[in-house]
């Protein structure tokens, strides 16, 4: 560990927006626990009361102000801390210290960036040298042009041709990005992004491609390992955090991912990140053609599902490697960090968002983030820890069923699903019932067939309950495919209590 370490600068997670705060108390908690626990006194920047990390006992001292390069340098004015911690804090906290940093403020203080440099955070968000990375190490990149004005960006998009797709840089949440399916679209698009971010990509559209994630951590000694890997439901032009997610991977070969897992680890490795990475791909779900199409190096709401999903708590280790510490030096329980995790579960995380408190909202989805949440189910079977997953959603939903498609026809859903929505999966489910093919639906949404034969075989089973109400080993496939007991119960037209006094009868308990 770096011995000079005596007091740390943590910029927080910040004011309470889309894409941002909520997502990364979690990580910013573990960093700070992590701190304590080397013997380093933290001090956190976090204008949001309504957080953990915030609470009396995490930080040793916190200051409530807005995470911006002004308040950050009066801070550092004040504390003189030793080294500053920047991933932990999401898009706004390396904004803030990327301005610091190229300011010469923290250079002037005696700040020291620990962790990933500032060189190779600028080169993950700063597109032009992005893109100009990945093909220095024969990384594939969507065809693309980083551009600063409206003039060069209409050049770009008439060259690359229509679709395109715009992603703005420094941004969070996929703020200011869209598909633009002609120019008008991409003028309106490009106008608004231009008003947020000094700089925009404009690149191949890649809709409908498969989007994969690689969670990657990496120490000074270059010990770089996957800690998980998740695939969407939703297909490239959902945002990730929008999009239904499912961890470990399951729809890819060996082959495949072998090969996008070594593309994570070259790229991670060439950045000279230190700590914890999310790589972002995709693939064509057609000729398995593949581009690296994100980096963040920092923490991020995936990392937060991956800490969970396998156990492996990357803020807390990133944030020890960041002071200084080695993968094998650090210690998770009895077990060195430098382990890594295999799942022989499933796990599903599920968006909630707010269109129940903003009904007049468009629930149409696309690349900018409308998520306000998230929850996440683990079961033995997909089928299992998708059901729990949308129990836990909290807006009244007992399996994927709402009443609000009861009595649409199957015209009017196929209608309702030429849109991503934020109740797609539900959407999928009724279509399934009223009799449409998986092929039909895979064609229509672009979700993976292997995902829709999985709702099919959620569909299925309910018929199989209604032929064989009271049925007891109908019972027990049910409840081992994640159904819970009040949905049986409403098959059957019998009251939940008798469900439940069945299982007990037949000893069906939660395992």
């Amino acid at each position: 560990m770096k011995k000079e370490l005596k007091k740390v600068l943590v910029l927080g997670s910040g004011a309470l927006k889309i894409g941002q705060a909520g997502e990364f108390d979690y990580s910013g908690s573990q960093a700070l626990k992590a701190l304590r626990e080397e013997g380093i006194r933290s001090v956190l920047i976090n204008p949001n009361i309504a957080t953990i990390q915030t609470s009396e006992g995490i930080a040793d001292q916190v200051y409530f102000l807005p995470v911006t390069p002004y308040f950050v340098t009066e801070i550092i004015k004040k504390e003189h801390p030793d080294g500053i911690l920047l991933a932990f804090g999401g898009q706004t906290a390396l904004n803030c210290g990327t301005e610091l940093y190229q300011k010469g403020i923290l250079k002037e203080y005696g700040v020291e960036v620990l962790g990933t440099s500032v060189d190779a955070i600028m080169y993950t968000e700063d597109r032009d040298l992005f893109v100009k990375k990945l093909n220095e190490k024969s990384l594939k990149t969507p065809v693309s042009r980083a551009v600063e004005n409206m003039k060069d960006a209409l050049e770009a998009a008439r060259t690359i041709g229509y679709p395109v797709m715009i992603r703005s840089a420094y941004a969070l949440g996929g703020l200011g990005s869209g598909i633009c399916p002609d120019e008008e679209k991409f003028i309106e698009l490009a106008e608004s992004a231009f008003t947020f971010s000094p700089q925009i990509l404009v690149e191949e559209s890649l809709k409908g491609w498969k989007e994969i994630e690689f969670e990657v951590i990496r120490d000074a000694n270059d010990h770089c390992f996957t800690v998980a890997s998740m695939e969407n439901f939703d297909p490239v032009g959902v945002h990730t955090g929008d999009s239904a997610v499912v961890a470990p991977i399951m729809t890819l070969s060996d082959h495949d991912m072998k090969m996008l897992n070594d593309s994570a680890i070259k790229i991670i490795r060439a950045l000279k990140i230190q700590g914890g990475c999310n790589v972002q791909f995709a693939l064509d779900p057609l000729s398995f053609n593949y581009y690296l199409i994100e980096i963040n190096p920092r923490v991020s709401r995936s990392s937060a599902l991956a800490s969970k999903a396998s156990g492996y708590p990357i803020a807390r280790v990133s944030a020890k490697i960041a002071v200084g510490l080695t993968l094998d030096e650090i210690r998770i329980a009895n077990t060195p960090a430098s382990f890594e995790p295999a799942l022989d579960y499933v796990v599903t995380k599920i968006a909630r968002f707010p269109f129940d408190k903003f009904s007049d909202a468009s629930n149409k989805l696309g690349t900018q983030m409308k998520a306000t949440g998230e929850v996440m189910g683990i079961g033995s079977t997909l089928e299992e820890c998708l059901l729990k997953s949308v129990r836990s959603l909290e807006i009244g939903a007992q399996h994927l069923w709402l009443p609000k498609f009861q009595n649409m026809t199957k015209a009017e859903l196929t209608e309702y699903l030429h849109q991503f929505r934020d109740d797609g999966l539900f959407a999928v489910a009724q279509l399934l019932r009223l009799g449409a093919s998986v092929d039909e639906v895979a064609a229509l949404t672009m979700i993976t067939p292997y995902f829709l034969e999985t709702i099919r075989g959620i569909v299925d089973m309910e018929q199989t309950l209604c032929a064989h109400k009271g049925d007891g080993e109908t019972l027990k496939q049910a409840k081992q495919m994640g159904f819970c007991d009040p949905y049986i119960a409403r098959l059957w037209g019998v009251r939940e209590e008798d469900v439940y006094a069945q299982r007990v009868q037949l000893g069906l308990y939660p395992a």
